[in-house]
């Protein structure tokens, strides 16, 4: 059986992480580990970051004591929305599909 693409939803749970504000990267990892139980490595985390950014979804505010938090961009929160209304949409069928709901 074919592993699922992860890096997808890494950058999906990183927009997840910061629709509620501003985050520094360690705080980003510590919200992702608590949603899923699984703590992004630095590489990892870092490297969904910079594809976030280079697709203008987060951006990164000014620096305090050496860090940079990001937050979502208009265009960051937009796509989010979008990904998290298809996502609930296919989950519905899936569990209709189970007999579950």
């Amino acid at each position: 059986m074919q592993q699922p693409h992860r890096r997808p939803q890494r950058r999906l749970l990183v927009l997840v992480s910061l629709a509620d504000g501003p985050k520094r990267g360690y705080a980003i990892q510590e919200d992702i580990g608590m949603l899923t139980g699984d703590l992004p490595g630095p590489d990892t985390l870092y490297g969904a970051i910079k594809r976030l950014k280079e697709r203008g979804l987060i951006e990164a505010l000014a620096a305090q004591d050496r860090r940079k938090p990001c937050q979502l961009t208009p265009a960051g929160r937009r796509m989010l929305r979008a990904e998290l209304e298809r996502t609930r949409s296919v989950a519905a069928v899936g569990l209709r599909r189970l007999a579950v709901t």
